[in-house]
C-alpha cells in the first residue's frame, strides 16, 4: 500500500513538473533580440571639379563704331581673363613716329578743348589712374589701332601717340610700362586710363589710385646696362642714382643673364635683401658693388646667372611673386 502511494505521489510530481515546463505563463521570458541600428546611407562623394583650361590669348575681334555712351564699362568675364594677366611682361619701348590718327594739335570732347604735346620729352606727372575694359575691347583707339584690354596700353589726354610711359602705383610701389595709343580719361583729376592688364599689374582692379606717370624717351631710355622688360627696385629713401656705366658682371657663357633685384647706397639694406632672397630659395642671391660715373658706390642685389630664356623667365616670375621687381642686366 505504502509503495503504491509513493509511486502515485511521484507520478503527480512528475506531471506537475511537465505541466509547469509546458505552460507559457510559467516559462521564463525569452530574451528579446536587440534591434540593430539601420545602416548609414553611403555618402556619395561629389564629382571632381574639372577646371576649365584657360583659353589661348587671341587678338580681339574688331567691333565697328564707337562705344555707346549709354553702356557702362565692365571687367571681362572671368573665363576670358588670362590666368597670368598680372604677370604680363612689359613691352620694349621703341621710339616710333607719330601715328596718323590722334595727334591733332587740339581736339574737343564733351564740349571741352584739349591740347596735345609736341613731344613727350621731360613729361612727368602725378594724378589719378583709372582703367577701361570690356566696353571698349575690340573698338578702335584714337590712333586707329584696336583696343586690347589684355595688352599693356593706356589712354592719355595730351601725350603724342604712341608714347611709352612708366606708371608707378604710389600706394604699393608697383610699376608697369605701357604704350599710350588712345585719348582719355576725361574725368576731372584723372591723368591716365590703363588697360585691364596694366591695372592688374599695378593691383588697381576695381580701384582708382594715385600714380606717377613718366614718359620714356631717348633722353632717359634705355637706362645704361638695363633692358626694359622690368624696372629697377630701388630704395624709396636714399636710393642710388641711375648708373651711367654698365656694370661689370662675370658670366659663364654669352647666353647667361643676370637679374638685378635692387640697388642700395647702404650695404646693410643690400645684405638684408640678399638674406630675404636666400630664405625664399634664391640660392644665387648675392651683393656686388658698382661704381657710378660720379665715383659713388652702390650695392646691387643680383640673382643668376641664368642660361636660356625659359630659366630666366621662371626666375623673373618667382621674384615678382616674392614681391620684387627684377630688371634684366645686359
Amino acid at each position: 500500500m505504502i509503495g503504491a502511494r509513493a509511486w502515485h505521489a511521484a507520478a503527480i510530481c512528475v506531471a506537475l513538473l511537465i505541466s509547469a515546463c509546458t505552460n507559457p505563463h510559467t516559462l521564463p521570458p525569452r530574451p528579446v533580440p536587440r534591434s540593430e541600428p539601420p545602416p548609414e546611407p553611403v555618402k556619395k562623394s561629389p564629382p571632381p571639379v574639372v577646371k576649365k583650361p584657360a583659353a589661348p590669348r587671341r587678338a580681339p575681334v574688331h567691333v565697328p563704331g564707337p562705344a555707346p555712351l549709354s553702356e557702362r564699362d565692365a571687367p571681362p568675364h572671368p573665363d576670358d581673363i588670362p590666368v597670368d594677366v598680372a604677370l604680363t611682361p612689359d613691352p620694349e619701348p621703341t621710339f616710333e613716329p607719330p601715328s596718323r590718327g590722334g595727334n591733332a594739335s587740339s581736339y574737343r570732347v564733351f564740349g571741352k578743348k584739349y591740347f596735345t604735346l609736341e613731344t613727350a620729352e621731360g613729361y612727368k606727372e602725378r594724378g589719378l589712374a583709372s582703367w577701361y575694359g570690356k566696353k571698349f575691347h575690340g573698338r578702335k583707339t584714337s590712333n586707329g589701332e584696336v583696343y586690347d584690354m589684355f595688352a599693356l596700353t593706356a589712354a592719355h589726354k595730351a601725350l603724342p601717340l604712341p608714347t611709352y610711359v612708366r606708371v608707378t602705383n604710389l600706394k604699393n610701389g608697383r610699376q608697369v610700362i605701357v604704350r599710350v595709343n588712345d585719348r582719355g580719361p576725361f574725368h576731372p583729376g584723372r591723368i591716365i586710363d590703363l588697360s585691364y592688364a596694366a591695372a592688374a599689374r599695378l593691383d588697381t582692379i576695381g580701384d582708382i589710385v594715385e600714380v606717377e606717370v613718366e614718359a620714356l624717351t631717348p633722353s632717359n631710355w634705355p637706362p645704361s646696362g638695363v633692358t626694359t622688360e622690368n624696372l629697377a627696385s630701388l630704395e624709396t629713401s636714399g636710393a642710388a642714382p641711375a648708373e651711367t656705366t654698365p656694370p661689370k658682371i662675370v658670366r659663364t657663357t654669352a647666353q647667361d643673364q643676370v637679374l638685378q633685384i635692387a640697388a642700395f647706397s647702404d650695404p646693410i639694406n643690400a645684405a638684408a635683401t640678399r638674406e630675404t632672397l636666400s630664405s625664399k630659395g634664391f640660392t644665387t642671391a648675392r651683393v656686388e658693388p658698382a661704381t657710378l660715373s660720379d665715383g659713388k658706390v652702390i650695392h646691387r642685389v643680383l640673382i643668376g646667372p641664368y642660361s636660356g630664356r625659359q630659366r630666366l623667365e621662371e626666375a623673373r616670375i618667382r621674384a615678382r611673386m616674392a614681391g620684387f621687381s627684377p630688371i634684366l642686366l645686359k
